[in-house]
């Protein structure tokens, strides 16, 4: 489809205002689309030259078919992490129908949770029991991965908030709903005692208290066993991500130390995966913007901010800042594009975050946002599954 002249778009928008009728309207009339519009700048794709992106599935499998299971497996990001580095992703559990509805079509081998299990891991008791009837046995031969959920911890998710509000603070442990989670998984790990465990989660984990709960946790996989990595906080930038995106991550085996792979020497820009038009993907059809917004978008420069709608240009020179999820009933917003005044589509969200354009994400669209913002990028996850590959089996 041919792009707007900024001139044109002024006088589009200008009617659309002056007439109340909706943008989406006017446009159509006029034979173009929300993927028509420009900035003031009218800066192009083809105006810079950007790095190539290589995507997980061009990525070469390390792992010859460790079996593995997932927790608080979500959309599928870590377990989409594994697969790709060759690991065999036999159980998902997870807590939430419609997440779990997006596994199941994309292929996931079982899934525990809603509608035919709770999927709680409160109730570890019960999801060992449940794994144990799937044939999952003590000193489990592969691995364990999951990112308990990480609101509790998180200082964005508090940022939401107004500083004198209750909600402010960061609850983290005491959290009674959420912050038990990670024990809950420690149980789980202690009881089938893999030889592997992964666990993910935000960087204020290590933060919440001064680290001391983590210690004990670590301690206690130590006592039982594992040889438990320093606790690190990485970039998923530094992995190949086009994305900053700051992250724990924990990882304990009984047959060896783990290694941290390497950080690469430079960064994948926002410009590399977004830099083309997506055609024939479920999940990108663009937001319809009143026009007031888009008059306020179009005027902004590269990674600078609308203050109203609290929304921000990305610069495709740079990894994007990271995706944010909202809440799980609601909220959460998408970064605007770097060449289009308009929000990202819940595709071009998921390939900032490195998902498979073939990858299907379930429910209205608001919650399909929320699954993309609250993955694991599957980048990050398939570097993270090679390391445990290639430093704790390789040459076991």
């Amino acid at each position: 489809m041919d792009k707007l002249t900024y001139r044109h778009q002024k006088e589009l928008i200008a009617y659309a205002i002056s007439s109340e009728t909706p943008l989406e309207e006017i446009l159509f009339r006029n034979g173009f689309d929300y993927n028509a519009l420009v900035y003031s700048d009218e800066a192009q794709i083809d105006d810079y030259s950007f790095p190539t992106f290589i995507p997980l599935n061009e990525r070469k499998a390390e792992a010859p078919h460790i079996p593995s299971v997932s927790f608080f497996s979500g959309a599928g990001g870590l377990d989409l992490g594994f697969k790709y580095a060759g690991f065999d992703s036999i159980i998902d559990v997870e807590i939430n129908e419609m997440f779990c509805n997006t596994l199941r079509l994309n292929g996931a081998q079982k899934v525990i949770g809603p509608p035919y299990y709770h999927g709680n891991i409160q109730n570890y008791e019960e999801i060992i029991a449940q794994l144990e009837n799937e044939g999952i046995c003590r000193n489990f031969p592969g691995v364990f991965h999951g990112g308990p959920p990480c609101q509790s911890f998180s200082v964005a998710a508090n940022q939401r908030f107004s500083k004198d509000g209750d909600n402010f603070k960061r609850t983290g442990f005491e959290n009674e709903k959420l912050g038990n989670l990670l024990f809950c998984f420690i149980e789980i790990i202690l009881h089938f005692h893999p030889e592997t465990f992964l666990i993910e989660n935000v960087d204020g984990l290590l933060t919440i208290d001064g680290g001391v709960q983590v210690k004990k946790v670590c301690q206690k996989l130590s006592n039982a066993g594992y040889h438990v990595a320093t606790p690190s906080i990485v970039n998923a930038a530094d992995y190949g991500v086009p994305q900053k995106r700051m992250r724990t991550i924990i990882v304990g085996s009984r047959l060896r130390n783990f290694g941290y792979p390497a950080k690469l020497p430079s960064h994948i820009p926002a410009g590399s995966v977004l830099g083309h038009f997506i055609e024939n993907c479920e999940g990108n059809t663009p937001r319809n913007h009143k026009a007031e917004s888009v008059q306020r978008y179009m005027q902004l420069a590269f990674g600078k901010r609308d203050k109203l709608g609290r929304v921000d240009r990305l610069d495709p020179t740079l990894p994007s800042k990271t995706i944010i999820a909202g809440g799980t009933s609601g909220g959460g917003r998408s970064h605007l594009h770097p060449f289009i005044p308009r929000t990202l589509t819940v595709r071009e969200c998921a390939r900032l975050q490195t998902f498979p354009d073939d990858y299907i994400f379930t429910g209205p669209t608001a919650r399909q946002f929320t699954q993309v913002g609250n993955a694991v990028p599957p980048i990050l996850g398939y570097e993270m599954a090679c390391a445990i590959y290639k430093t704790v089996y390789q040459y076991f």
